[in-house]
């Protein structure tokens, strides 16, 4: 797949999580939209996507979107998923992200051949010990990773097989991925914390990935953190944006702050 397309299919999905019709301007900058049910953000925030050189802002009322819309204006969509140069321009009162959005294609995929055997487990299995493994189970590794890292991973909402690494009884890496909108295959990967830098997280997500591109889905992987980015990289995934949600006050800031 070409990285062309790779952006277009990127563009779409973001365009369809929006809630209303709205897409990413062909030639660049930011588009802003009043969008109240928008997933590009939690309830009552402003989401921020960036694609490429083009990116899309759904707010959830108008004075919001007025607001973002004249600040946008004297901005690149590569500000626009700037904490920093935000809190400057926008009475920002919480944050969430930013985010790297990486996508990959079949013909750019870098499977891991890690010489470890990736168990698959029944679609499921993911949030419980119905595996058979007791203690050691896939629930077991999310309990011991925190509910932090638990919840950033995602590993508990996918709709997928879950891929699975063991050492004895226990399952020390696992992933798989979430069934999105226009064919994409959203990843969750998780290494147990004290087992992390022995590429357990590269050949989970490898079988993952390796299932999406055979069901036809475009994978996409969601990454804050640089050893999760260094994973997608090194499995062939490009980055092609970033996802940003912020909660805004209600007036802007003064020019003179």
């Amino acid at each position: 797949m070409t990285d062309a397309l790779l952006l277009v299919r990127a563009r779409e999905l973001w365009a369809e999580l929006a809630g209303i019709p709205a897409e990413f301007s062909p030639s660049g900058g930011a588009k802003v939209v009043v969008a109240p049910s928008s997933r590009l953000a939690p309830p009552s925030w402003t989401g921020v996507v960036r694609i490429g050189d083009a990116a899309l802002v759904t707010a959830p009322t108008m004075r919001t979107a007025e607001m973002v819309a004249d600040a946008a204006r004297k901005m690149s969509p590569e500000e626009l998923v700037d904490i920093a140069r935000l809190r400057a321009v926008l009475p920002v009162l919480d944050v969430l992200g930013p985010a790297s959005l990486f996508y990959l294609g079949r013909d750019g995929f870098l499977p891991a051949h890690e010489g470890t055997a990736v168990e698959q487990l029944p679609i499921g299995d993911s949030s419980s010990d119905s595996d058979g493994a007791g203690a050691g189970g896939l629930a077991a590794l999310l309990a011991r990773s925190g509910k932090e890292e638990a919840d950033e991973s995602g590993l508990e909402d996918i709709s997928s097989p879950a891929f699975c690494l063991r050492r004895g009884d226990e399952v020390v890496a696992a992933a798989g991925y979430r069934s999105w909108p226009r064919s994409v295959a959203h990843l969750s990967v998780l290494a147990a914390p004290h087992c992390r830098g022995r590429r357990l997280a590269r050949a989970v997500a490898s079988a993952a990935v390796a299932h999406a591109l055979d069901a036809g889905l475009l994978p996409q992987w969601r990454a804050r953190l640089c050893p999760s980015q260094r994973v997608a990289v090194a499995l062939g995934f490009q980055e092609l944006g970033t996802q940003l949600s912020v909660r805004l006050g209600d007036a802007p800031l003064s020019r003179g702050r």
